[in-house]
């Protein structure tokens, strides 16, 4: 496998893109080597949809478009990044027991931290933001 690999894909901040940056995903995942029905990819797979239903719930119509992208460098470290043109960056809502909402970045938060990674939000040029993951390939991930 090269040393280097990078794949992006900008969808519309629609409800519907959600399953759309998860096949994306699990496509790439695959052709760079990860099983699709591995522990890994399911575990990258939730990840990317919490963070992509959080960009496409919370930018409230500021951000007519998100960005998936994925960074695999030299064989050891997964970046996943999921970029709007939002200013607001992502909190934790109280999520009250009947409350189907509300639990999507702490979910990402622990997977992250579960597998090792590194959970990070950076301002982008624009004035929007990257919720970026940082995972180890693919070993450790899931298990």
């Amino acid at each position: 496998m090269a040393d280097h690999h990078e794949a992006t894909v900008t969808l519309p901040s629609d409800p519907a893109s959600v399953s759309a940056a998860r096949t994306h995903v699990l496509t790439v995942l695959t052709e760079w080597g990860l099983p699709a029905d591995s522990d890994a990819a399911d575990t990258v797979r939730l990840i990317i949809s919490e963070l992509v239903t959080n960009a496409v719930q919370h930018t409230q119509g500021h951000s007519p478009t998100f960005t998936v992208s994925m960074t695999l460098d030299q064989d050891e470290r997964l970046r996943l990044g999921v970029t709007d043109s939002h200013p607001r960056w992502p909190r934790r809502l109280p999520a009250a027991v009947q409350e189907d909402n509300g639990r999507g970045m702490a979910i990402v938060r622990w997977l992250t931290a579960e597998q090792g990674g590194r959970f990070t939000v950076v301002p982008t040029q624009e004035g929007g933001k990257t919720v970026r993951v940082d995972l180890p390939w693919p070993a450790t991930i899931g298990g």
